[in-house]
């Protein structure tokens, strides 16, 4: 399956000095999907439970610094551009950036994300990888493709996959996620500069009860997750921003799907900023040269610690 649109790329993009992905190139008619073992099941049903939920408050032991965008939709999906980082963080935590589009309805959320991530725990590593969370109806929902949901179309990108490590300079990574105004199926693909877009799949809307025709809120945000004695893992890059913007995490080039499901730029519609705790993390503004087109939307990120609070 094909989606019915086709995705956007700006004129005047970010080249990455490493912007690809490992790839595996799988027999005819049949796609790459993360092996789900028993004990890979299991992690990811724990962190499940954990995993942060833009549309509410009640996420004990989890911080945040991003922007998102609401009361100004319906919305039909979002891309943005951001660094991908290595952190040293412990089994019992996570760390991770993502996108995500949501909506929420007496008492019910459907939302879904896609990112980079950093969780030993999930996938018995410390690399970094690529990812993707939904929650349904009747609170169905995963990570990648533990359960029955997500649908694998690309054949040689899974949705779930270790980034390289870099050799030297940037790796960033240029989600999106989209819905097809013909099936209302939300699909995400990969923006790349210099070469063709992936996608990599969709979620179809079945999976949902509230966002089968739009969302209520987009946003795009760096989280971590907390271990159960309250130390709190790094973020981002593992550093509080700072003048110099390329030596901290960012996002730029973000993009947000209106009513007629048209990328448009994040400067049409007003952004609200989100830090629960300006102790162990940071958020700024990017700056806006005069001449440039393209600039940071924001940085963002902290070393984390034992006095962040839940």
């Amino acid at each position: 399956m094909e989606p019915s649109f086709s995705s956007w790329k700006p004129k005047r993009q970010t080249k990455n000095k490493i912007e690809n992905r490992i790839s595996i190139n799988c027999p005819n008619g049949t796609v790459p999907i993360l092996r789900n073992t028993k004990e890979y099941i299991a992690n990811a049903k724990y962190w499940a439970e954990k995993h942060f939920n833009p549309l509410t408050e009640d996420s004990p032991g989890t911080h945040i610094a991003g922007v998102r965008s609401q009361h100004e939709g319906p919305y039909h999906g979002l891309a943005a551009w951001m660094s991908v980082h290595d952190l040293n963080i412990s089994r019992d935590q996570a760390s991770y950036a993502n996108i995500y589009v949501g909506s929420g309805y007496n008492k019910k959320t459907n939302f879904i994300q896609t990112g980079w991530m950093v969780n030993p725990s999930l996938f018995d590593d410390g690399r970094t990888w690529s990812y993707g969370f939904w929650k349904g109806a009747n609170g169905a929902g995963c990570y990648n493709t533990i359960c029955p949901g997500f649908i694998q179309v690309s054949t040689t990108d899974p949705l779930s996959v270790p980034f390289p490590y870099p050799r030297k300079g940037d790796r960033a990574v240029n989600p999106s996620i989209s819905q097809d105004y013909a099936t209302g199926h939300w699909w995400t693909i990969l923006v790349r500069a210099t070469k063709k877009d992936i996608k990599i799949g969709y979620w179809p809307k079945e999976l949902f009860d509230i966002i089968g025709r739009s969302v209520d809120m987009v946003g795009v945000t760096g989280v971590v997750q907390a271990s159960p004695s309250g130390i709190s893992p790094p973020m981002g890059n593992g550093h509080l921003p700072t003048q110099k913007e390329d030596e901290s995490a960012r996002v730029k080039n973000l993009l947000i799907v209106d009513t007629k499901y048209n990328f448009m730029p994040s400067r049409n519609y007003k952004l609200e900023k989100l830090l629960d705790n300006n102790k162990c993390y940071g958020l700024k503004d990017g700056k806006k040269p005069i001449f440039a087109k393209e600039y940071n939307l924001f940085t963002y990120g902290g070393p984390g610690g034992d006095s962040c609070g839940i």
